[in-house]
Order: structure tokens, then sequence, then C-alpha cells
């Protein structure tokens, strides 16, 4: 059962792998067994990355890469499959979020977003599948999200972007599944990361931010995530152990979508 779950001898290039959720993913790709790829957009943040994943014993390899930027990706690409070999497992992790009010949000705005969280992965995605279909496998895995189901306030970019991920992501599995390649998504529900721990603080009455309080109430956990309980399903969509599964969004959100919330008190 556990050489299902190997990723030995795997090349995975994870995007925007610096840190948070990409980081937490690849880093349990590299203790399945996997080489690590990475890139980011600007060096200096490369080079944090690098020395993360050295702090755990992994020697990874980064590159810098503008995701949006199909020349930058297919020179991106050739380099790893050079240097390292060709990708088996592809995560579109890279990804934005601009919190404007929908009437109050440009349309330079919104497609910087829709550009990085939907165009990227296709682009990315565009890059790696030919030497995939040579190879006889597969997988691609694309960081979704709660809002590719559901909408919230001032977040209507982020929703369409991760709605057409969503679409994408079954798209991919319908034209290229003939090959042997997995096209899958994860959609992560509220997670503990530096980004997200001023919403986290207790206030100075030692009461839950109000971000804090609306996450609790909407989760059956009751809890925030850690991004290390992404690692088992995403490992899990990277291994032969879901050679069956395609086209598939796996919620990883506590419950989430599957609960309408606490009653007020």
């Amino acid at each position: 059962m556990s050489v299902n779950f190997s990723l030995e001898g795997k090349v995975a290039l994870v995007t925007g792998a610096s840190y948070g959720i990409g980081f937490a993913i690849a880093s349990a790709y590299a203790k399945a067994g996997a080489t690590i790829c990475f890139n980011d957009i600007k060096q200096e943040l490369v080079d944090k990355g690098l020395a993360a994943y050295k702090e755990l014993g992994i020697e990874a390899h980064g590159y810098v890469c503008d995701v949006t930027n199909e020349e930058q990706v297919n020179a991106l690409v050739a380099q790893i499959e050079k240097e390292v070999g060709v990708i088996d497992i592809l995560v579109n992790n890279a990804g934005i979020i601009k919190r404007i009010p929908m009437c109050d949000m440009t349309a330079a705005e919104f497609r910087q977003v829709i550009d990085v969280d939907l165009n990227a992965p296709f682009i990315v995605s565009k890059a790696v599948i030919p030497s995939m279909i040579k190879k006889g496998h597969g997988k691609i895995i694309n960081i979704c999200s709660m809002m590719s189901e559901l909408g919230r306030e001032t977040v209507s970019a982020y929703a369409a972007a991760k709605g057409g991920l969503k679409m994408l992501t079954k798209n991919i599995c319908s034209e290229y599944g003939q090959y042997n390649i997995q096209c899958n998504g994860i959609g992560p529900g509220y997670i503990e990361t530096p980004q997200t721990a001023p919403l986290r603080e207790r206030q100075a009455d030692g009461s839950r931010h109000p971000f804090d309080s609306f996450i609790i109430a909407k989760t059956p956990a009751e809890r925030w995530l850690k991004p290390e309980e992404l690692a088992g399903p995403a490992v899990f969509l990277a291994s032969d152990a879901s050679d069956a599964v395609n086209g598939h969004i796996l919620y990883v959100d506590g419950g989430i979508l599957a609960y309408i919330g606490k009653q007020p008190q």
C-alpha cells in the first residue's frame, strides 16, 4: 500500500512555493521522495525559499520566473528538464488576492488577479503537458479555493478566477486523461499562515478578531487549519494511488462547504 503513495524518483514543480501553502506541499512531496523545483517572482523570495527548504534538509531547486509570462515559463520548464528532469508533478499554487469591493475595483486590478490565478495555471500546464504525454504519465494539481464554489464580498476577481480554475481543471482532465495525465484541484479552507496571523490575534479586551469569530462559527472543526494538513491530500493526488481520480476538486476546509454555520446566540 505504501508504495502507491511514494513519490520516489518524481520531479515536482510547485509554483510560488517559497513559503505558505506551496512550501508545505513541496516539503511533503520531498518527504515522499520527490525532487522539488519551485519558482517565485523575485530572487530574494527564491533565496528565502531555498534557505527554508535547506533547514528541513531538502535540496530544492529554485528559479526566478513570472508565471504570467509565457516565454519565461517555457524557458523555466526547458531549464528544469535539462537540469533536473521531466516534470512528473505540477502544482499550480502561485496566486494573489485583492480584497476590493467590486464597484471600487478597476478593470486593470481585476485583470491582474485573473492573470495570476487563472491565466498562469493555463500557461504553466500547457508548458508541461507535452513532455508528460511523451513520458506516458503526469499529475497536475491546481490550488483552487472555496471561492470556486462560494462568493463573498470584496473578492469578485478572486472568485471569478478560482471558479475558472475549477473548470480549467475539469477540461485538462477531459482533453488529456487519455494520455494518463490526471488533473485535479485542492480547495483549501482558512489556513494558519503568516498572512492570516493578524486576523487570528486576540483583541485588546481578549476577544477574538471579528473575522476569526466568523471563521470559527462557519467551520465544523471550529478552528483554522494548518498548512501541513494539506500534505496528505496533496501527496495522494500526486501519487499513483490517485490514478483513477481525475477532474476532481478535493476541498480541505474543515467542513465549511457542508455547513450552514452556527445560529447566532
